[in-house]
């Protein structure tokens, strides 16, 4: 186990991708279901607004469902009536609480959120303080992401470039802006550590084909996108020397709650003695629960595998299994990631010693 320090003068400019932008009136959501056809931003006022835009994955990745949901709870409080204010921005909080049910960063922000509303003492206080708050869990998610990068570099060690595999979009669309497993992979092109991204197109939203092949290619970070299914072959080739994922919830024995198909690349990656590497924040670590089996398994309609692009392609009537996540056991983890430090080879110890 590392602990880690970030350091603002290894910091480097930010990505031109943002997905979330404060107005002050208002908070902007790039709707990722429209990429890379159409970046169409939404504007909304209302909390009720940033929950939809949650529970319809306009906005999706957990740090971006953390900071999204603290903007709701300050547009709640400019949104509240004078009179019953304290009432109505609770009652929003809990709608914000069911948007999704698996992503940590979601609860914490609220509860954080929660801390700063119990302090203030009338609806003006609130929607100076809760903005204030908000934007600040925006700016340190940002910083944990440069924290991360760094500290992932230095854990593998690399004399050499490589090629990576990653899953799903952990970039700047999924963060406060620089991204978390994309994190690492933009300092290894900084640094020219880096072959090549592979990106599993991730099925059935396409997050990967749809949004880090967009994201990267923007950058000019080299990328291939390949079919899920292609990841073994891939891996069976040798030039990748590490698996980068994200995670949605890390639990107290250092399992990992990721998007549905990163279990089966960690069996992949130990196979094939590929290093398998969690990047995450500290906020994504919820160390009251024991272990994997713990962790709310959100499933989604059938629709989603069904179709493609609002197109059939499986008889309409057919029963379908479409869990969001998956869970990979820690013995499967080669390296979790946070901003606070690094565990290596997880266990209950080592995820106690940095996160009590």
């Amino acid at each position: 186990m590392t602990r880690g320090n970030p350091d603002p003068a290894t910091q480097t400019a930010t990505p031109d991708t943002v997905a979330i932008r404060w107005l002050g009136h208002a908070v902007q959501l790039l709707d990722q279901r429209r990429l890379p056809q159409e970046e169409h931003w939404l504007t909304i006022e209302g909390a009720a607004g940033v929950a939809q835009a949650i529970r319809d994955m306009v906005v999706r990745g957990a740090p971006a469902i953390g900071i999204s949901a603290a903007y709701g709870v300050a547009l709640a409080a400019r949104g509240a009536d004078d009179q019953d204010w304290l009432r109505e921005v609770e009652v929003s909080v809990e709608a914000l609480a069911e948007s999704r049910p698996t992503a940590v960063n979601l609860f914490w922000a609220l509860q954080r959120m929660t801390g700063v509303l119990r302090q203030c003492h009338s609806r003006e206080d609130a929607v100076a303080r809760l903005a204030e708050e908000a934007v600040a869990i925006h700016q340190e998610d940002l910083a944990a992401n440069m924290a991360m990068a760094d500290l992932a570099l230095e854990a593998m060690e690399l004399s050499r470039p490589c090629a990576i595999l990653t899953h799903c979009n952990t970039g700047a669309l999924a963060t406060g802006g620089y991204g978390t497993a994309l994190g690492v992979v933009r300092r290894l092109h900084e640094q020219k550590l880096l072959k090549r991204v592979y990106a599993d197109e991730t099925r059935p939203w396409l997050q990967g084909a749809r949004l880090t092949t967009w994201e990267l290619a923007r950058d000019g970070i080299p990328v291939t996108l390949n079919a899920d299914g292609a990841a073994a072959a891939i891996l069976a080739r040798g030039d990748v020397k590490w698996v980068i994922v994200g995670a949605d919830r890390i639990t107290a024995n250092g399992d990992v709650a990721n998007k549905i198909g990163t279990y089966g690349l960690a069996v992949l990656a130990r196979h094939h003695k590929v290093k398998f590497m969690v990047v995450a924040p500290a906020s994504t670590v919820d160390m009251s629960l024991e272990s994997g089996r713990d962790i709310p398994i959100e499933e989604r309609d059938g629709r989603e595998v069904r179709q493609v692009g609002g197109i059939s392609v499986a008889p309409e009537g057919v029963d379908v299994f479409n869990p969001v996540f998956d869970v990979t056991p820690a013995n499967l983890i080669d390296l979790i990631v946070t901003e606070r430090g690094v565990v290596h080879t997880p266990e209950v110890t080592g995820m106690h010693k940095l996160f009590d």
